[in-house]
């Protein structure tokens, strides 16, 4: 079987020939089409990730200003979780920064979506914009209350 067909048949059993050529240095008998594909879509999975963490980030943030009567301490939580996390992938892929701005403009379409889908508000009632400058995404203490509330 070539690796382009365990590619398509068996995906895990196609990693594991790939590794093993790799530490043999046997370059020759790559599949290198569809590792170099593979090897973009790792890329592509983190800048996702970023995206997908600030949307839930910002989404709570809003839903945290919006709604002060409903405020919760799982919405304190999902805060500080998805603020954490979203620094914690930037420390381990810093060439993800100068992106940061894209991703949070990307984000906060998804976190609007969040909020219409959970509550009562809807596009109308929210900043058509993300209303949060980077250093206040990141801020522990921001909004004001949210690290001891």
């Amino acid at each position: 079987m070539t690796p382009a067909n365990l590619y398509e048949t068996d995906f895990y059993a196609w990693t594991l020939e790939q590794t093993k050529l790799l530490k043999e240095g046997d370059f020759k008998h790559l599949d290198l089409v569809n590792l170099v594909e593979e090897i973009a879509s790792l890329g592509k999975q983190q800048r996702q990730e970023l995206e997908n963490r600030l949307a839930v980030l910002l989404g709570h943030l809003l839903k945290w200003e919006f709604q002060p009567s409903h405020r919760s301490k799982s919405w304190r939580a999902t805060i500080r979780e998805q603020r954490r996390t979203a620094q914690r992938l930037l420390q381990q892929n810093p060439s993800l920064k100068p992106y940061l701005p894209e991703a949070i403009a990307v984000a906060y379409e998804s976190g609007l979506d969040l909020v219409v889908r959970e509550t009562p508000l809807d596009y109308p009632d929210l900043p058509t914009d993300c209303p949060y400058t980077l250093k206040q995404i990141f801020e522990p203490d921001f909004p004001a209350g949210i690290s001891n509330a």
